[in-house]
């Protein structure tokens, strides 16, 4: 049994000093750990996690973005970034926030068995400036990708999507229609993945609303659980049977995200 979690820790540095880090190992021992938003390089921060090799893909720009895998399994390979055919096939270039590629978005684990891809997808922003981004080169490209690499195994792919694909992955989904998090273009993203064949693991086992990975600062909203699932763990098809559980770890603390898991039996 492979146990994968995925935490938007947004800035590791911040949860290692408030000696958050450690505890959260102990209490979820997972065999693979995708982080996001880890807002450093590996020579920022000392995680001393024995028993685990480190893998980092940290943004150009300091301080932003960034992930990370920690895995008890050596893989095979590891890939940073999205392939340079997609990128130009997809034109991405520079925004006023620098250029999507380059902001250590993707990291990709490649086991005997199956990929695992951890993900960051970029914020639409709050004047959606982002979301034509989003909507017309990041979702497509990041699908292209995944099909791509079902052609060889299947996939596993987790991280901070940035939406909520429908109205019982958020608190206050009326309120929020149009907004960074609730378009209709950042839900078709969603709607894609799920029409290409993959599983939306937590749905298998959990229905309805209640159930959320992040939360404002503001008002105590974590505390009421007035919050956003945006955080997630995908699977190819032909790996549903092999998924024995799918957590959402809202006890862990130290970020405005708090951890998503699976149990796979591979």
């Amino acid at each position: 049994m492979t146990k994968i979690c995925s935490w938007n820790v947004n800035g590791i540095r911040a949860v290692e000093r408030k000696g958050l880090f450690q505890p959260f190992i102990k209490a979820i021992n997972p065999d693979v750990i995708c982080l996001q938003e880890t807002k450093a390089n590996k020579e920022q921060v000392e995680i001393d996690l024995d028993g685990y090799h480190e893998y980092w893909n940290s943004a150009d720009k300091k301080g932003y973005s960034g992930t990370a895998i920690f895995s008890k399994v050596k893989p095979i390979n590891v890939i940073d970034g999205l392939p340079e055919d997609l990128i130009i096939k997809y034109n991405f270039s520079d925004d006023s926030y620098g250029n999507p590629n380059s902001e250590g978005r993707v990291m990709t684990a490649e086991y005997p068995k199956y990929f695992l891809v951890t993900v960051y997808t970029p914020n639409a922003k709050d004047d959606l400036s982002r979301l034509k981004l989003r909507h017309e080169q990041w979702d497509r490209a990041f699908l292209e990708y995944l099909s791509d690499l079902e052609k060889t195994k299947p996939v596993v792919f987790c991280g901070d999507l940035n939406v909520a694909h429908t109205e019982d992955d958020l608190a206050n989904p009326k309120p929020n229609v149009g907004k960074k998090g609730f378009t209709n273009e950042e839900r078709e993203g969603f709607d894609s993945f799920i029409s290409a064949g993959f599983i939306d693991s937590f749905r298998i086992f959990t229905k309805g609303n209640g159930h959320y990975s992040w939360w404002s600062h503001w008002a105590k909203a974590r505390e009421r659980n007035v919050g956003w699932r945006i955080d997630y763990i995908l699977t190819s098809k032909n790996l549903k049977g092999n998924i024995k559980s799918a957590k959402i770890h809202k006890e862990i603390l130290g970020s405005d995200h708090c951890p998503v898991s699976i149990e796979l039996d591979i």
